[in-house]
């Protein structure tokens, strides 16, 4: 099967799946491939290992449970064939599949497309996403699935989501924590934003520990850093500014080469330092692409 394009992928759903009439709704006796609606055993169906979603709320899902139990599955889960057609893996509605074998339902129903691998990881991506049900962790993790393993740039991704590309940028830096706050993380201890504050720090995860422990807003997490990181060492202290005519000159043949602000300062004869400034994700993506590193 010709893999679709990865700009459908902004689409939203329909545009993988398919925007057809389904076929007429049937219960399944047998095992069968064709594409179309239907209900299908619910012993057949098993959960997909390429869902990027891993955490599922039992409060949440009893919610769920109880509805389903009420009133059926109203929304058809999205199901590929697997093991010859002898059973189907979940793409979307993994939450419906979970809660409809707690409700005892014997048959959901069910959208059924042959996809590929990537697609199934799109599709499932992309549905999580549009419905905000994958925590920042989870969110990371699909991102850099995409990237690794289908070798999405993060700009293609950014198109391909229906994010901004410096949202891509941000969720995939997450993952430079250590565990434990990713797990606050996961948990809903910390947020994004408590996280994105502690990525530049020395010691993450104290500063996690305090912030959970005191409450803290994101805006007195990042003043949190912001004071933590203000050492006074020998090593922190800014050097003096160059002053030599000559590493003025290099200073301007960077600035142009680069198209952005650079300062030289000197700590000896032979020792300095580069400095870089950039205002956005962006004209950072243009420094790592000049100096040859893939972002």
């Amino acid at each position: 099967m010709t893999a679709l394009p990865k700009k459908r992928l902004g689409r939203g759903l329909a545009a993988l799946i398919g925007d057809g009439a389904p076929a007429e709704t049937t219960t399944v006796q047998a095992p069968a491939r064709a594409n179309g609606l239907r209900e299908l055993p619910i012993e057949l169906v098993q959960s997909n290992t390429l869902n990027p979603r891993k955490v599922f709320n039992e409060e949440d899902l009893d919610d769920l449970v109880r509805s389903v139990a009420e009133k059926g599955i109203l929304q058809p889960v999205v199901v590929r064939p697997v093991d010859d057609g002898q059973h189907y893996q979940i793409v979307a509605g993994e939450r419906r599949w979970r809660a409809a074998q707690k409700a005892g339902l014997h048959h959901i129903p069910a959208l059924v497309r042959e996809l590929t691998d990537k697609e199934v990881l799109e599709i499932a991506l992309i549905e999580n996403v549009q419905r905000a049900d994958l925590n920042p962790v989870e969110e990371a993790h699909g991102y850099q699935q995409l990237i690794d393993q289908f070798d999405y740039t993060q700009q293609q991704l950014a198109e391909s989501i229906g994010k901004s590309r410096s949202h891509i940028a941000n969720t995939l830096r997450l993952m430079a924590l250590p565990a434990s706050v990713l797990e606050a993380l996961q948990t809903g201890k910390l947020t994004a934003g408590h996280a994105r504050a502690l990525i530049a720090t020395e010691d993450p995860q104290s500063l996690a520990q305090k912030i959970i422990a005191l409450g803290l807003s994101v805006r007195q997490a990042e003043a949190l850093a912001r004071d933590t990181g203000a050492g006074t060492s020998a090593e922190s202290k800014p050097a003096k500014k160059a002053t030599d005519t000559n590493i003025a000159a290099v200073e301007k043949l960077l600035a142009e080469a680069l198209g952005l602000k650079v300062s030289i300062a000197t700590k000896s004869a032979e020792k300095g330092k580069l400095t870089i400034y950039y205002n956005d994700l962006e004209q950072l993506d243009t420094v790592c692409s000049k100096l040859g590193i893939r972002s």
